[in-house]
């Protein structure tokens, strides 16, 4: 992001691009204060969005909030700040602050091929919040008009080559023109051993061929069975570029809920959080206007 955005501009070019945000709103005040509950803001690591006034308050919170993007902890948290000598600024009253952490998206994908099911890949993968690398050796291969925003084209003169830093903690998907390249893309990825899942396209008789020649070359059964082939769900029917590539959607969609089973029951402010807050708040003898620093 390269220019001031209003607060619900940036939320949705982060949304689209995938970045972790910090959604600042004033929920509460007291007294002489420099902007109005529901007044919002948008902070990432390094830029800013809209304004909840300005000054040493503004200051405060946004350090606050790239601590905990620094952090990785995406949690809503209720700050009160007394605007006081504290803060360097004179208005005298107070102002309560909800911080909400989004996370972006973590879900990585990294597609290597760019013909016709990668091209229907990208046109469904643009409207998920996944981060994608696409992948080609072919620079007109990845000529895609109208790429989404989470969506980044990378090209390669040796894929197998920077497969294992490519995907390093991300899904992988191997749809390549060319068989031996999506064996060696299979080996690197397995001697590599920190993919979260492998997908190769292909026919039973692929599945059969690479599992041979894999075992020929010292590869464990578990280690062979990790790759999924033919990828895509069994259950969604149809050999259709856009067909394969709704079938893998689906399955990845499976892939990334299992890892959001372990969530905690409990997230969000809780309501003692609020009690505690609402407690704290001075209430003020007076609601005269002032002029804010």
């Amino acid at each position: 992001m390269d220019k001031r955005m209003l607060w619900y501009q940036a939320v949705a070019d982060c949304e689209a691009r995938g970045e972790p945000y910090v959604l600042v709103t004033i929920v509460g005040v007291a007294g002489s204060v420099p902007r109005e509950p529901a007044s919002k803001m948008v902070i990432t690591a390094d830029q800013y969005h809209d304004t909840i006034g300005g000054g040493h308050l503004e200051y405060q919170v946004t350090n606050r909030a790239r601590e905990s993007l620094a952090a990785r902890r995406y949690q809503s948290d209720l700050v009160h700040f007394p605007l006081g000598a504290s803060l360097g600024q004179c208005c005298g009253g107070s102002v309560s602050v909800l911080l909400e952490a989004h996370p972006g998206s973590d879900a990585r994908l990294v597609v290597f091929g760019a013909g016709h099911v990668g091209r229907a890949l990208m046109t469904i993968m643009g409207q998920l919040p996944w981060q994608v690398t696409w992948v080609d050796s072919r620079p007109e291969s990845l000529a895609f008009p109208d790429l989404a925003a989470n969506i980044r084209p990378y090209l390669s003169d040796d894929p197998a080559a920077e497969a294992a830093v490519l995907c390093r903690g991300a899904h992988s998907l191997i749809l390549t023109h060319n068989h031996q390249l999506d064996y060696e893309l299979c080996r690197a990825l397995l001697d590599a051993g920190d993919a979260l899942s492998i997908g190769l396209i292909g026919s039973q008789t692929k599945a059969a061929r690479f599992r041979q020649r894999l075992d020929h070359r010292g590869y464990s059964a578990t280690q062979i069975d990790s790759i999924r082939c033919p990828v895509g769900r069994s259950d969604v029917p149809g050999k259709r570029p856009m067909e394969v590539a709704v079938s893998i959607c689906a399955e990845l969609l499976a892939l990334g809920a299992e890892s959001a089973k372990d969530r905690p029951a409990r997230r969000g402010v809780t309501w003692a959080s609020l009690k505690t807050l609402m407690r704290d708040m001075p209430t003020p003898a007076t609601d005269t206007p002032a002029e804010h620093p």
